[in-house]
Parts: C-alpha cells; structure tokens; sequence
C-alpha cells in the first residue's frame, strides 16, 4: 500500500504577499538548490521570482518540459473600448527539479481561465478573440491577438475586430 506523503508547508520567508482570500496551490523550488526562489500557484495566479503576480488570465502561454516552465506573460499594446490588445511578454523560464503538483495547477488554472476563444482570418492576418475568467470579477474579460503580418491600426481592422468582439460577448452573455 503506497502512503500518501504531504509536501513540505511553503518556508514562511519564501511566502509572497498574498491577498486575504488568496491560498497557496502548489509551490517548487527554482533551481537545483532548496531554499532559493520558489514557484508559486496560488488560486488567483502565479507568483514568479523577482515579480509581481501574474493573474492566470494574464498568461498567454505555459509549457511544462518535464524540467522546465516556461511562462509568456500577455502585455496589453493597447486598451480599445471593451477589451485588450495583446502581445506576447518576455517568457520566463524556471528550472523546477522537484515540480510537484505545480505544472498541473499552472496548466489547469490557464485553461479554466479561458471561457471563450475564437480565431478570424483576416485579409491579411488574423486575430484570436478570447473571453476570460478574472478571479474576483464577475462577467469575461476581453482580449484579442493578432496574428504576425496583421495590420492591426488599419481602420478596416479596428472596425472588423470591435464587430468580432462584440458578437462574442453577445453569444457569451447569460440569458437576460
């Protein structure tokens, strides 16, 4: 009979400073080294080192190497009316030896994040819509990502894009 070992409690000098109604996931240590910089996934996002945290509808991208978690933070280019341009961060790579639970929370918190996602060929381009969840805030977030090559000032574009985002909202919002 296999027993189940519970994971170390998070070091109290490792701890970020979470919100009153945030809680601590998963954690991992960076490097080869216990006691250095840690992960941590918490139900709100994810608390890199050196960084503030990153909401979960704030990741654009998470892959797990089976040593490695690579985070691309979404940067908003551009707030238009109802919703967000994004472009992709500088990733962040953390080296975990002993990851524990912390991939499966960062891939599950990422994906339950995403409520809606649709991507539209443009001419030329494309550009993907996305609703997400935000903890603590009631209805989607709205965002789009434009494909490399999208003319994404063009008026033609801007227009085109506020008419997909709105469709989407219309067909994400609850009955009235």
């Amino acid at each position: 009979m296999k027993l189940l070992r519970r994971r170390p409690k998070l070091p109290a000098a490792s701890r970020p400073a979470l919100h009153p109604d945030e809680r601590v996931l998963a954690w991992a240590y960076v490097g080869p080294e216990p006691g250095g910089p840690v992960v941590v996934a918490t139900n709100q996002g994810l608390w890199l080192p050196e960084r503030a945290r990153l909401g979960w509808h704030e990741i654009h991208k998470a892959a797990w190497s089976g040593r490695e978690l690579r985070i691309t933070p979404a940067d908003v280019a551009e707030q238009r009316d109802g919703y967000k341009v994004l472009v992709d961060g500088p990733i962040v790579t953390c080296l975990l030896l002993e990851p524990g639970e912390l991939p499966d929370q960062v891939r599950a918190r990422v994906t339950r994040s995403v409520a809606y996602t649709a991507h539209h060929a443009l001419s030329p381009g494309g550009v993907r819509v996305v609703g997400r969840r935000v903890s603590g805030v009631d209805g989607l977030s709205w965002a789009v990502r434009y494909d490399s090559g999208t003319p994404v000032d063009a008026e033609p574009v801007i227009e085109l894009t506020d008419e997909l985002v709105g469709v989407a909202r219309e067909a994400t919002a609850p009955p009235a």
